[in-house]
Formats: structure tokens, sequence, C-alpha cells
């Protein structure tokens, strides 16, 4: 049993995009993870009413999820030049639970009902 004042608070799931491969094993060796500013509210009010958000990670374009992770810490002010002024906001940590593409068709049962109960990619 977890003593945390969350437990009973609900559980958020994120599909996060990225433009490319690289940005995904920064993050699997760093264990830290920068979006886009106008992403930033979401995140971080998911983090402090949510028991756990859990971030599922995919490179546009490729078919597949690249693995998933849950958010570690909130976001901060502070940015990281690993992804170089690519207009991305404060770092945040992540830790990595699994490290594996998935292709999109073994989530094809998974529908989103907030966005029109289309498809999970």
């Amino acid at each position: 049993k977890s003593s945390s004042p969350r437990q009973n608070m609900p559980v958020r799931y994120f599909v996060m995009k990225s433009s490319n491969l690289q940005n995904i094993d920064i993050s699997q060796q760093k264990g830290i993870w920068s979006t886009t500013p106008s992403n930033e509210r979401k995140l971080n009010e998911a983090f402090w009413e949510s028991s756990v958000v859990y971030l599922i990670f995919s490179v546009q374009g490729s078919g597949c999820f690249q693995g998933f992770a849950r958010m570690g810490s909130a976001i901060g002010c502070e940015k990281s030049q690993d992804w170089g002024s690519a207009g991305f906001g404060g770092v945040f940590k992540v830790d990595w639970i699994r490290k594996e593409s998935i292709p999109f068709h073994f989530a094809h049962h998974l529908l989103n009902p907030w966005n029109d109960s289309k498809k999970v990619q």
C-alpha cells in the first residue's frame, strides 16, 4: 500500500510525439524529457492532480511506439541544450519503464474517447 496522498487520484496517459529518434535516445539515456510550452500546463496539471502520469512515446511517421515512461517530476524552468533551441520548454524527469519499438497495429483496439474515439497512435 502506498502512503502517497495522491494514491486515490486518477492515472493519466499522454502520447508524446517526437520529431526524431535522437530525442527519444537522449531521453532514455538521461532520464529527462522536454516538450513544447503549449503542453507544459497540461502535463504539470496532470502530474499534480494524478497518482501517476504515463508518457507513451512515438516518433512522427514511424508507425510505432518507442516505449513508455512515468513522469518523475513536474516541469521546471530549466531548459536543456540536449535538444538544441527547437522551441522546447523546461526539462522534467522521466522514468523509462519499457524501451521497445511496438507497431501501432498492436494497439489498434485502443480508442481515445476524448478524441472522437480515434485510434491511439
